[in-house]
């Protein structure tokens, strides 16, 4: 099997195709440091067997933190990653025998900003689609200086993953947060809008930065929006006629290519808006498989596009029982070069070394694709998986959900 192959990347051996995505337990302490319910649950992804653990999103400043509980990496609860980053690794090396790769994703929420509970969006610009209903929340746009302050921002945040001894660090521009959404800034005025050059200027200096300021030890990759999938002109890489457009995807991983980055986390979508676009699931407003084929698609045309890079395909877990196999199709058709797993990891994080053992996993263990773990998102509780790990998160699920 491709997923079980070892494979190399920026000269290190990844010993699976396997990659566990960054999910984000909004489960931090108030300092931005790792708190009980996240060394669970990452002790837990460490016996699974995955060849790479793309670590959640961790913010780089504390105004543009998602949530209060969202990481939030300093100076001065650095040790507590680096501690964690230990365990994790020691962790895996006792259970699975070997060490994982460990990704640090460092975000800026930009509009999804909540950083005391309540919404304070930093935003790139007034886009009437996203803000339909919501047009009473204090919304900033946010200044060409701002911008030029993230970048130092994303260069300490290289610092930092450095010393804690993380494999690699992700400047995340997916889903709508200010990096993604400045890609579709047509209208801004100043440097950060209008061309592609400005749309993409801060994305790529903060890139820049972050190769400038990490150790010899860390790699840098990015977890990137293919696509917003909004009808034109609210979002990015879909054109007038209202159709998926990768001309300006192209790119962008061209210009990765050349920085030197060779892995790319690929998605679509935006999950505070379209979620079943990006993870595709039950009682949405399509057929599951009619998302799945849409990610497939994309991330064929891409990978196909650049068979030097490494990209890792998104949307798996809705298959379920047949997840890995699926998985393994993708690898085999060359749509993909790694398999990136998220809701099952937080359903049953031992699907994989289930599989690998036994050649298959529990079907009374996989994700549903029911999407309660985003509900606890949204609910401002920490999030996790109320049906299969319910004596933790099911409890949590019927206080904050169902007001019981």
């Amino acid at each position: 099997m491709l997923l079980n192959e070892k494979t190399v990347i920026y000269g290190r051996e990844v010993k699976n195709r396997v990659v566990l995505h960054p999910m984000e337990g909004c489960d931090g302490n108030a300092d931005g440091s790792p708190a009980e319910l996240t060394e669970r649950r990452y002790l837990r992804f460490a016996e699974s067997g995955a060849g790479i653990i793309w670590f959640e999103a961790t913010a780089v400043s504390p105004e543009c933190r998602a949530n209060p509980r969202q990481l939030y990496i300093n100076e001065e609860n650095r040790d507590a990653f680096r501690a964690l980053v230990k365990k994790i690794k020691a962790h895996a090396l006792e259970t699975v025998g070997f060490e994982p790769l460990i990704i640090m994703q460092a975000t800026n929420s930009g509009r999804w900003s909540k950083p005391h509970g309540f919404p304070e969006p930093i935003i790139a610009y007034h886009n009437e689609l996203w803000e339909k209903g919501k047009e009473n929340l204090p919304y900033t746009v946010v200044t060409d200086e701002y911008c030029d302050g993230v970048i130092e921002k994303y260069a300490q945040a290289a610092r930092l993953a450095s010393y804690a001894g993380f494999d690699g660090i992700d400047v995340k521009c997916c889903h709508g947060y200010l990096m993604s959404e400045l890609l579709s800034a047509y209208n801004r005025k100043g440097r950060y809008g209008g061309s592609f050059e400005n749309r993409t200027r801060l994305y790529f200096d903060c890139l820049k930065a972050v190769f400038e300021n990490k150790s010899d030890n860390l790699f840098v990759t990015t977890r990137l929006n293919a696509c917003d999938c909004f009808e034109y002109p609210y979002g990015f890489a879909v054109n007038e006629k209202n159709e998926i457009d990768l001309t300006e995807t192209k790119a962008i991983i061209k210009k990765l290519s050349g920085m030197g980055i060779e892995l790319i986390n690929l998605t679509l979508g935006n999950p505070y808006l379209i979620p079943h676009i990006n993870r595709p699931c039950l009682n949405s407003p399509e057929p599951g498989e009619v998302g799945e084929k849409r990610i497939y698609a994309v991330t064929k045309e891409l990978q196909s596009a650049f068979p030097e890079m490494k990209m890792i395909i998104s949307g798996l877990s809705f298959n379920g029982e047949n997840a890995v196999d699926y998985a393994e199709k993708v690898l085999q058709d060359g749509a993909a070069y790694f398999a990136g797993f998220g809701r099952m990891s937080f359903a049953y994080p031992s699907f994989y070394r289930d599989y690998t053992e036994n050649g298959k996993i529990e079907k009374n263990k996989c994700c549903l694709a029911c999407g309660k773990c985003t509900e606890l998102m949204r609910h401002g509780a920490v999030a996790g998986c109320p049906v299969r790990d319910g004596e933790v998160y099911m409890p949590i699920y019927k206080k904050y959900v169902k007001g019981e």
